[in-house]
């Protein structure tokens, strides 16, 4: 996981040692110490503001410095007593235009009087429409320290997809509907521009890729695979491809794309399932078939997560067990499991491709993650999110397994869902789901959905 840089600023009008009745500071010093000390345990660069914020004047020289500082993800506001919401809530609403994330933190105690304080900015930051996760408790909770990190890892990659372009190589495949894009809409949502070209430009760039270039890729790539890659044309082409389309990328300045291949390249070149695998491998965002909500799932994912993603089709479910087989699609080589290194395969299959191609044959790995999805219902965009937990069948079994779907060289991923299954069903948008490792990814994403403003599924 990536490190949030966020900033703590502490506010409340009794101050600078003013006490209670009973002779004691409203301010206690040691509860913001344990703050600070708990965020940076959990994984945040932390840049504290001294200043105890008390007034108007110090809330808007305060806020006016940290909405200047451009890789600031996200404001922690601690309570530290009673507070007039007054003085902050006007520069609230101006820092919080800036697209950074805010949290509002109370520690719970009688003491100081907190929650009194914390309480009334929360109620004027919903009576102005401000947006901001408000949490209530204790530094020693780890679980809700990580919903302040979650919200604010959010933050940051929201903000990095503003501005930024996704390409498309070619149109709409194999007939989907869903996955369209409006490309409005996703400037609106995301801040994201959607960029396009067929796929000429790319077949002559594979073209003209050089032996040295040819020759280089094949070492690198070979390391990732544990049997020989095949001497054919068809091998050739994927590598040609893959360095094509990276170079193509970089040309325009995409930051991620997606990528019809049928029909078109896999008739006319070669099939691009073994060179999105590739693609994932090098942490890129990307989808197949023109799918743009595959698309920014892989690249939330990606974003969020230490491993690479894995999208394919969702293949079957088993409702009496809740196992889910995830196979096909593209998946990074890194992702084998204890079944044995990835391999080279072909990709088969001549009704969706006769130009051929290569596959990756891997079963993925065990570990805890989420599988994910986003779609639109009647326009609007909603997540699918849902705790997996992935596992390798015992090794008696794993050949058996594979031959279920009738391909048993393509990648497999076995994965126990954590819901209810009939609500995971209904909810499905499309073919494709995406494999993300890490329980982080669960609270990362529906910190996402909370900041776009995107109805999150969790059945």
């Amino acid at each position: 996981m990536f490190q949030p840089k966020v900033a703590f600023v502490v506010f409340g009008v009794h101050k600078d040692g003013v006490k209670d009745a009973l002779g004691q500071p409203f301010i206690d010093e040691q509860v913001i110490e344990n703050a600070k000390a708990s965020l940076r345990k959990a994984g945040a660069e932390l840049v504290v503001e001294d200043l105890i914020l008390a007034t108007k004047q110090e809330s808007r020289a305060c806020f006016s410095r940290l909405k200047m500082i451009p890789d600031l993800d996200a404001v922690v506001l601690f309570a530290g007593t009673w507070f007039w919401a007054a003085h902050l809530v006007g520069m609230l609403r101006d820092f919080t235009l800036t697209g950074k994330g805010l949290v509002l933190w109370v520690q719970p105690g009688s003491q100081g009087w907190r929650t009194v304080g914390g309480v009334e900015l929360h109620g004027a930051l919903m009576e102005v429409s401000i947006p901001h996760r408000y949490v209530y408790g204790d530094s020693g909770d780890p679980g809700m320290i990580g919903q302040i990190l979650a919200y604010c890892r959010a933050s940051h990659v929201r903000q990095q997809l503003s501005m930024s372009t996704a390409g498309v190589f070619g149109g709409r495949g194999l007939g989907q509907t869903t996955g369209a894009a409006d490309p409005s809409q996703w400037m609106k949502v995301f801040g994201v521009d959607i960029d396009t070209r067929d796929t000429t430009q790319l077949i002559e760039t594979a073209k003209q890729v050089s032996p040295a270039e040819l020759d280089k890729a094949k070492k690198d790539i070979q390391a990732l695979f544990s049997n020989p890659m095949p001497q054919d044309e068809g091998a050739e082409r994927c590598i040609r491809l893959y360095l094509a389309i990276k170079k193509v990328i970089a040309k325009n300045g995409w930051d991620f794309y997606s990528i019809q291949g049928l029909p078109g390249l896999a008739d006319d070149y070669v099939g691009v399932n073994f060179v999105q695998s590739l693609m994932l491998e090098d942490r890129v965002g990307t989808s197949s078939l023109g799918d743009f909500n595959t698309l920014m799932t892989v690249k939330l994912v990606n974003d969020f997560s230490a491993d690479p993603a894995y999208y394919g089709d969702l293949q079957h479910v088993d409702k009496a067990s809740n196992e889910i087989k995830i196979i096909t699609g593209s998946v990074p080589p890194s992702l084998a499991g204890k079944v044995g290194p990835a391999k080279f395969a072909p990709r088969g299959l001549p009704s969706e491709g006769s130009a051929g191609g290569l596959s990756v044959d891997l079963v993925c790995k065990a570990g805890e993650g989420v599988l994910a999805h986003l779609g639109r219902r009647g326009g609007d965009f909603e997540m699918l999110i849902v705790r997996a937990t992935v596992f390798e069948p015992p090794a008696g079994q794993i050949e058996a397994r594979r031959q279920e779907c009738g391909w048993p060289t393509w990648p497999h991923a076995f994965i126990t869902a954590h819901c209810d299954i009939n609500r995971f069903l209904a909810a499905a948008h499309s073919q494709y789901i995406v494999l993300g490792y890490g329980e982080h990814l669960y609270d990362d994403l529906l910190a996402f959905c909370e900041l776009a403003g995107i109805r999150a599924i969790t059945p």
